[in-house]
């Protein structure tokens, strides 16, 4: 029952190999982020993943801006790209990835080896650099996943990017439900769960309502990387808490 489903996301994988390996080198950035949001949209919809955006005491923004989200899964990154096409940072192990990837690497993603000075300061340089040339970079300060319910602590290193850079952070706060509106646990990507095996129970859950919430923007003017860090934290912890009280009142 699931080899169809399965089939049709390994064809997506290669029709998107394919398109980064003939299109991508010949596009325009403009063309390149339309074809990461269409495919990343197409993605979803194979999954039976449906995306809602919601707004808290925000409007959509434009300006430049560090995106920063909390972590659920690798459903994250084509959440958002299917809505605004973003340079993610990840794990360098995510290079790794079966297809997977390599497509990460072709649609912009910056990878960074975890716990190592030199490059952290080396990616930061980098993520200002893409700021100031009005890329839209986004980053998940938990620095790994956290099952659902769950939000941990954040690294503050990457947050003096938007300092340097002169720019506010813009959080989001993403859930993913089930039919019944509670937190879908075939979306929690921990522990030893594998891409495959991870993907294997999003295509059972048969259907996912993935939440993405745009926070207020946070002025990164006169604050040190912790206080924006902590004030990110903040921002999205009420959000899920917020949503999570909502429906348990409904």
């Amino acid at each position: 029952m699931m080899a169809w489903p399965f089939l049709r996301v390994i064809l997506h994988l290669l029709q998107g190999l394919a398109t980064c390996a003939v299109i991508f080198p010949f596009a325009s950035t403009q063309r390149k982020e339309s074809l990461v949001r269409n495919w990343s949209a197409a993605l979803l919809r194979i999954l039976r993943v449906c995306v809602e955006v919601k707004l808290i005491g925000a409007t959509p923004s434009t300006q430049r801006a560090l995106i920063v989200a909390n972590h659920v899964s690798w459903l994250d990154i084509f959440v958002i790209n299917s809505l605004q096409p973003c340079h993610f940072v990840a794990k360098a192990d995510i290079r790794n990835w079966p297809l997977l990837g390599w497509l990460c690497e072709q649609a912009g993603t910056i990878f960074i080896a975890r716990g190592k000075r030199r490059e952290t300061r080396r990616v930061q340089e980098g993520l200002v650099t893409g700021i100031l040339r009005d890329q839209r970079i986004a980053f998940f300060p938990e620095g790994t996943t956290a099952a659902q319910g769950n939000l941990l602590p954040f690294h503050s290193n990457l947050f003096e990017a938007a300092i340097s850079a002169g720019v506010p952070v813009k959080p989001y706060a993403v859930r993913y439900l089930d039919a019944q509106g509670n937190l879908s646990e075939p979306a929690n990507f921990i522990g030893d769960t594998t891409f495959i095996d991870s993907m294997m129970l999003i295509l059972k859950a048969r259907g996912m309502h993935a939440e993405l919430t745009e926070l207020p923007l946070i002025d990164s003017n006169g604050l040190d990387r912790r206080a924006l860090s902590a004030q990110a934290h903040a921002a999205i912890a009420a959000a899920l808490q917020a949503e999570s009280a909502a429906h348990s009142h409904a």
